[in-house]
């Protein structure tokens, strides 16, 4: 969800129901360095609550010494590992959902976030996928490793690195982690677009709550929806477009504000509105034109030209984001020749190579 569950739109989120709302990934070395950017990416609102990190990195030294910084000067509540990102120029140097594979280093990055956080009182939560590929599974024996280790949760997306996001999401590997690891919330992820589909996981699999990607693209008021369909209650129905509007308004606004420069605030508004009107029937020429605003004007004045429609009901579950996949997995050279093989960190940055 980079670029995605910044600061604004985690605001908005939170205005709509409960959560737990969690940064968008920053890089474990690049914040120990003083990166400008990584710094403003790991900031919160005065009034959030709970502050909840993700962090990635390949090297144990500095994942354990961004943790020991962030709970040591009280920035953060929650920190969660991610080592599901598919992303080509991650997983070619050896992060994101390519680390698994390699155990030893896997234990080591998690090991050194729980003792860094732990004195703090600050809890480490993972997110991953099922494996590299079909041959290279992971999950069950990862998940044994960082439960061991003393992580308060682990979080599994039903997919390979190598499906992206293509066909669905395996339920069924839920269900399979949450029969082995029972002492720990075990938390599903992958293809929940509505609320009905969070409370289907959870009956299908027995795991203990959802985590939420492309779900909640445009569509900040999801969480009132699952917080409703959760607690039993009834579930608020899907927004019109003249409803959709004001939260667009804000949400470019707030971008702006964070930004401190409305050109660069309206280009990067300019992504939500596809995903804000997605499903909706409104006309291509317009979607276009929102596709190349530079000013909150500009954006209010295409934003006033659109009737009010509901959303159809055939588009209740349309897929938002990346669909694209499957892919051939970028990986470091021999990468692949021994899961226990301890990699180590590539000095040059923040990447890994396989050592002795």
């Amino acid at each position: 969800m980079a670029g995605v569950t910044n600061a604004p739109f985690r605001r908005l989120c939170r205005r709509f129901g409960g959560g737990l709302y969690v940064s968008e990934m920053i890089s474990a070395r690049a914040f120990i360095e003083g990166s400008t950017k990584t710094e403003r990416l790991a900031g919160f609102d005065p009034d959030e609550s709970p502050r909840s990190l993700q962090l990635a990195g390949v090297d144990p030294f500095y994942v354990g010494e961004a943790v020991r910084r962030l709970v040591g000067d009280g920035r953060v509540d929650h920190i969660d590992l991610n080592f599901g990102c598919p992303v080509r120029k991650v997983t070619r140097n050896g992060g994101g959902g390519a680390l698994p594979f390699k155990r030893k280093l896997f234990a080591g990055v998690v090991g050194a976030a729980v003792d860094a956080a732990t004195p703090a009182g600050v809890p480490v939560t993972i997110k991953y996928r099922v494996g590299i590929d079909d041959n290279h599974v992971t999950y069950l024996e990862c998940g044994r490793i960082a439960a061991d280790l003393g992580v308060s949760a682990i979080a599994l997306h039903g997919r390979t690195v190598a499906q992206l996001y293509s066909g669905q999401a395996d339920w069924s590997t839920i269900a399979k982690l949450k029969e082995t690891i029972s002492h720990i919330p075990i938390l599903g992820n992958g293809d929940i677009w509505e609320a009905g589909d969070a409370v289907k996981m959870m009956n299908e699999t027995g795991c203990d709550g959802v985590v939420i990607g492309r779900g909640c693209l445009g569509r900040p008021w999801l969480f009132g929806q699952l917080d409703a369909a959760l607690n039993g209650s009834a579930v608020p129905l899907h927004p019109t477009t003249h409803e959709v509007i004001p939260v667009m308004k804000e949400h470019a606004s707030l971008l702006v504000k964070w930004m401190g420069d409305e050109s660069r605030g309206c280009r990067e508004f300019r992504k939500h509105t596809a995903w804000y009107l997605k499903g909706y029937p409104v006309g291509g020429a317009i979607r276009s034109q929102l596709g190349g605003i530079s000013s909150l004007s500009e954006l209010d004045n295409l934003l006033s030209q659109i009737a009010d429609h509901d959303l159809p009901q055939e588009n209740w579950r349309v897929a938002r984001g990346h669909t694209r996949g499957p892919q051939v997995v970028s990986l470091p050279d021999r990468w692949l020749d021994d899961p226990y093989d301890l990699a180590i960190a590539d000095p040059a940055g923040d990447s890994a190579a396989s050592g002795g």
